[in-house]
């Protein structure tokens, strides 16, 4: 069954929304974003939700160490490392972090513009990581743009990726196009911001449950 991340999340209503329309894991932004949360607004959100729900941490351009600190306060299960964080660094992370998921994203646009042998390099990294995330951003503007991938461009890449590792596929999913893009892409996960959202940071209960629906209810979705 495809896993399912809802991220962004900023309060425990919004959490609540998402684990009541069956997602997997919530994501809780520590980088620069209208949707960025502290570790006091996590421990609190944290706190009151059920154990079976991953929490997933979502840094940028820290260091293994602070990463390391950061998450040894919260009862996080892993972290989605969202920056240029290089491939050579992934073994200080699994340091770091220990058994805890390590999903590293990769921004398509840059494999597609000649990055093949950056990609080469987290692969052979592949010991070190859990997953990786393939997503629509850049550098400027790193997720939650709510501009989808080329899913038939990307394609060929997520096949080098699923050979290797499991595949998260990101950017500009919503309920109307996710089944489209598992049919391209195949993945392992699927990872959503601004397609279940009313604004940046608040999270829509209708939006939430079609897209949840729509992943479990297509044939790429089901076990």
């Amino acid at each position: 069954m495809t896993w399912v991340k809802i991220c962004g999340t900023t309060n425990l209503h919004d959490a609540q929304l998402s684990i009541a329309a069956g997602a997997d894991a919530l994501g809780f932004i520590f980088a620069p974003s209208p949707r960025r949360v502290d570790v006091f607004q996590i421990s609190e959100i944290c706190a009151r939700l059920p154990g079976g729900v991953e929490k997933i941490g979502v840094f940028v351009n820290e260091t293994p160490r602070r990463v390391g600190e950061i998450v040894g306060q919260l009862p996080l299960s892993g972290v989605q490392l969202h920056g240029d964080e290089p491939a050579e660094q992934m073994k200080d992370f699994r340091k770091a972090l220990g058994g805890r998921l390590i999903i590293k994203t990769l921004q398509a646009g840059e494999i597609l513009s000649g990055g093949e042998e950056k990609l080469e390099k987290y692969l052979v990294a592949s010991a070190s990581l859990d997953a990786i995330l393939l997503d629509s951003g850049s550098a400027r503007e790193r997720g939650g743009t709510g501009i989808p991938l080329a899913w038939e461009q990307v394609a060929p890449v997520a096949a080098t990726i699923r050979d290797t590792l499991p595949l998260i596929i990101a950017g500009g999913l919503n309920a109307e196009n996710v089944v489209q893009a598992m049919e391209w892409l195949d993945p392992w996960g699927v990872d959503v911001v601004s397609g279940v959202e009313s604004e940046p940071g608040q999270k829509d209960q209708a939006k939430l449950r079609d897209f949840v629906a729509a992943v479990r209810g297509s044939a790429a979705g089901k076990a």
